[in-house]
């Protein structure tokens, strides 16, 4: 497994992350720690691609108590089903977090398990499983997301319908820091869904109040106004609908809808000097917004109702020269696209570095496609198929790189195996040389351990006798041997002797038995001291030449396997990339003409328009004239 510089380990401890030791454990396990590390700069595959080699390696291994991920495993298991989410593998992280959910751990790490899995299925649009999940949340919640569980069952409730429960959840969300605003507005919309019209304006009032300084709220804030202005747009209750419209702020994402928007309440009740200002404002922003299309053609109106025919010929002018110009823009668009060029921009390197790429793409001269399709690229259901197309150009850039590593792991071998083989030859020629004499050494010891032990249960002196005993013992026997037979007084002289001889030998062995015995048992008990010691040396000298032959023999037929795993991998996600491709392009294609078509439309609006403005200016010069 790959191991990555490890200097900034210590800086993991992140609040949008499940992924760093429960409980305030220091972190023992540095490849864990790796993993933490790029899972926080946002780059879960690589996180995923150390993590679970590193499980998959600890579950091997026999005693895992041994293993620093021991002190973790609970924390990496849930991690891994926590990267698997963010890296959009649903079904993976599910499994991994059930396991998690099953397990004998910690309460909170299972809570907090069984909120992501209420999240992953209400993501897939599970409702009933999502339930499910939180109502096995119980005992002690971690503070960092216990608004995130109430949050996300009250979006349960109000995907369910269930309006009235989803209400009395948000109300104890409303003093909340993190959703305090999101749910100031939900419950708005529960309380719509809930058909209390009334509660849902005076709610909706509150949220558009709202005080802060935070980006995402200060949006929220405008939607509640914008949704509010709608409301009462919708019923014809205009004069109502301005005040709301105009709490939008001008540079905020809902600032063009609620410009047009407020055009058009004032235009309803003939105030159509106000409905100038919004939409003026809004004529002068970009072209390709729907909005701001609407606008243009709406101002010059607004102007026709003023009785200023001559600036409204002159606005109508120019929506008709823009609106010509995108539609010629809208088909090189088209074209550009069917020619592969949106594709193309879309995995560029240097584009999806920044966090803002979608929004970089409009500054591209050559794909001047992706400059209109903003909306698009923005729906969630587009974004779904987008990120399944550049997770596909991610996995294919990895896998080339992959497969042109092959050829240095090939170098690497083909290193070793030039220094190794010359060695070992030498090598091998001594350590047949000692291992002749070794396997000697350890017969020679097993024999002895042997004898002494039969000599436990069955005594026999001699085997204890010294060198200088031994040899007498043979003479005594030569002599023994020689005067077998003989019968003459000499010889029997001579065969007296030599038996007290052999008595007193007899007699000195079986007295010294237990002593010699003794003394023979512990220097055999030093000697299995050595022998353990030379048995080890040997031990390790086999595991040493095994491990330089293991280190360049045997890697031929794995790395050919997995060079030709990676190509296929390759052809089966180029095949995935040309259908992912083709519908996104197939989509952004549709989109495109749809706009193009309204444009016509709107074109063609605006050129009868702009001739009944001439007419009515011509006309009432002519009144002037007249006069």
């Amino acid at each position: 497994m790959g191991r990555a510089p490890l200097c900034v380990i210590g800086l993991l401890l992140s609040v949008g992350l499940a992924t760093s030791p429960s409980r305030g454990e220091d972190l023992k396990d540095l490849y864990f720690g790796e993993a933490l590390y790029y899972a926080h700069q946002g780059q879960f595959f690589e996180a995923l691609e150390r993590l679970d080699t590193e499980v998959k390696q600890y579950d091997e291994i026999d005693e895992p108590e041994l293993d620093t991920l021991y002190y973790h495993i609970d924390d990496a298991e849930f991690s891994l089903g926590d990267f698997e989410l963010r890296y959009r593998m649903h079904h993976r992280a599910g499994r991994a977090i059930k396991a998690v959910l099953e397990g004998a751990v910690d309460e909170v790490v299972r809570n907090d398990a069984a909120y992501r899995l209420a999240r992953i299925h209400f993501q897939k649009n599970q409702i009933t499983d999502a339930l499910r999940a939180l109502g096995r949340i119980d005992g002690k919640i971690p503070a960092s997301i216990r608004d995130d569980i109430e949050f996300l069952r009250a979006n349960i409730y109000l995907a369910e319908g269930r309006a009235a429960d989803s209400i009395d959840v948000l109300k104890g969300l409303q003093g909340s820091d993190s959703f305090g605003a999101f749910a100031a507005y939900n419950l708005g919309i529960a309380y719509l869904q809930d058909n209390q019209r009334q509660a849902a304006l005076e709610q909706l009032e509150r949220a558009g109040q709202v005080t802060t300084d935070d980006p995402a709220e200060m949006a929220i804030r405008d939607k509640s106004n914008l949704v509010l202005g709608t409301i009462f747009l919708e019923d014809g209750e205009y004069d109502k609908a301005v005040p709301f419209l105009n709490r939008v702020r001008l540079d905020g994402p809902f600032s063009n809808q609620a410009l047009l928007s407020s055009g058009w309440a004032n235009l309803s009740i003939d105030n159509f000097e106000r409905a100038v200002v919004p939409w003026k404002i809004l004529a002068d922003r970009e072209v390709t917004d729907r909005a701001t299309q609407e606008a243009m053609l709406a101002l010059p109106y607004a102007y026709g109702k003023l009785n200023v025919h001559g600036r409204a010929a002159v606005f109508y002018g120019r929506a008709l020269d823009s609106f010509g110009a995108e539609v010629d823009k809208l088909n090189a668009s088209i074209e550009s696209i069917r020619e592969g060029k949106f594709l193309e921009a879309l995995i560029r390197e240097e584009i999806r570095k920044d966090k803002d790429w979608v929004i970089r793409l409009r500054a591209l001269p050559e794909t001047p496609e992706t400059y209109y399709l903003m909306q698009l690229l923005a729906s969630h259901d587009f974004q779904t198929g987008l990120q399944n197309y550049l997770d596909l150009a991610d996995l294919r850039r990895k896998l080339i790189a992959w497969n042109g590593s092959f050829d240095s792991f090939d170098e690497m071998v083909d290193i070793r195996h030039a220094h190794y083989e010359p060695l070992l030859p030498d090598v091998d020629t001594e350590f047949r040389e000692l291992d002749s004499r070794m396997r000697l050494r350890i017969e020679q010891h097993k024999m002895l351990v042997q004898r002494r032990d039969d000599m436990l249960t069955k005594p026999q002196p001699k085997f204890l006798a010294t060198r200088e005993e031994q040899a007498i013992m043979r003479r005594i026997e030569q002599i023994e041997t020689q005067l077998h037979g003989l019968s003459s007084p000499a010889a029997e002289s001579s065969k007296r002797r030599l038996a007290r001889l052999k008595g007193l030998l007899t007699w000195t062995l079986e007295t010294e038995f237990h002593d010699r015995l003794t003394k023979f048992d512990e220097n055999l008990r030093g000697l299995d001291s050595a022998m353990a010691i030379l048995q080890d040396k040997y031990d390790q000298y086999v595991r040493a030449r095994q491990a330089a032959t293991h280190s360049f023999v045997g890697y031929e037929k794995p790395i050919k396997r997995l060079r030709a795993h990676a190509q296929m991998a390759v052809e089966k996600i180029d095949r995935l990339m040309a259908r992912q491709g083709h519908l996104l392009e197939v989509v952004a294609i549709e989109e495109l003409i749809a706009r193009r078509g309204r444009l016509e439309n709107y074109r063609d609006k605006a050129r009868f328009a702009l001739a009944d403005s001439y007419d009515r200016a011509t006309q009432a010069q002519a009144k002037v004239g007249e006069q």
